[in-house]
């Protein structure tokens, strides 16, 4: 029996990774596309439409949790987060690979024992560089990001504090936290992989007005993203890449481990 027919066995079809939807205009986008191309089913849950999420990952090989304007302690705004934290207490523990995003990175750190604040300077909105730490070079799913990489911002809140034995990957001028790792499989970023410049212009479009009370510009935020798209879309579809075989590996673990391989 071949690896590919064991995996397939295990999931009833591809191993599939769930995946929480904060809102309607933040969905999976390049980073979805990247994982459905590497094989991996995606179970979308669109929980601001009032879907359920599931009592646990049973059946799932991974678990992303996609970003949002809700802050993660927010639970009248966005009443579902109570079980995404427990999702994500799941993960960690189970060791099923989890990755989140924005806001779902936040709420990551947050579940676990961290501290995530408004930040006071205001929004980080844009294409902003961002810095090696000296744990990503051994990383399985950020060691390849280059130093001074661009990522694409939007963010109103921060993580201001890591969980205990969080490892620190990536950090920035302007937010001490843009990527971590928590226990063996489970990542958090700030920053947002999976939108190209359309999306951030959609961002723009809503939340024009608030960056620009805080002194921000939107429109160079999305001019800076759609210069930088190209460069975006090679480095952070390949850490999607990465962590897709981190979910093939674990799934193809399980499997062995479920039929006596």
């Amino acid at each position: 029996m071949t690896t590919e027919t064991t995996i397939t066995n295990a999931y009833g079809g591809a191993p599939a990774v769930l995946v929480v939807e904060h809102e309607r205009e933040a969905g999976p986008g390049l980073v979805g596309a990247r994982l459905a191309a590497a094989g991996l089913r995606l179970d979308v849950v669109r929980s601001w439409r009032g879907e359920a999420l599931p009592d646990s990952l049973r059946g799932h090989a991974g678990l992303l949790v996609l970003g949002g304007a809700a802050n993660c302690e927010d639970d009248v705004a966005a009443p579902w987060l109570p079980r995404v934290r427990e999702l994500v207490r799941e993960a960690v523990a189970d060791e099923v690979p989890v990755f989140g995003i924005c806001l779902g990175g936040q709420i990551l750190a947050h579940a676990l024992g961290g501290s995530v604040a408004r930040r006071p300077r205001g929004p980080e909105v844009g294409a902003v560089p961002l810095r090696r730490l000296p744990a990503a070079s051994t990383d399985p799913v950020l060691g390849g990001v280059p130093d001074g990489a661009l990522a694409a911002q939007w963010h109103w809140d921060e993580t201001v504090r890591l969980p205990s034995g969080a490892v620190p990957l990536l950090t920035g001028d302007d937010c001490p936290f843009q990527a971590f790792r928590v226990g063996s499989v489970g990542w958090g970023v700030q920053f947002h992989p999976e939108v190209d410049a359309e999306t951030v212009a959609e961002w723009a479009a809503v939340d024009g007005d608030q960056v620009r009370w805080a002194g921000g510009s939107p429109e160079a935020a999305v001019t800076s993203v759609r210069d930088a798209e190209p460069g975006l879309r090679v480095v952070w579809g390949a850490v999607a890449d990465a962590w897709a075989g981190v979910v093939r590996s674990r799934a193809g673990a399980v499997a062995a481990r479920e039929h006596g391989y």
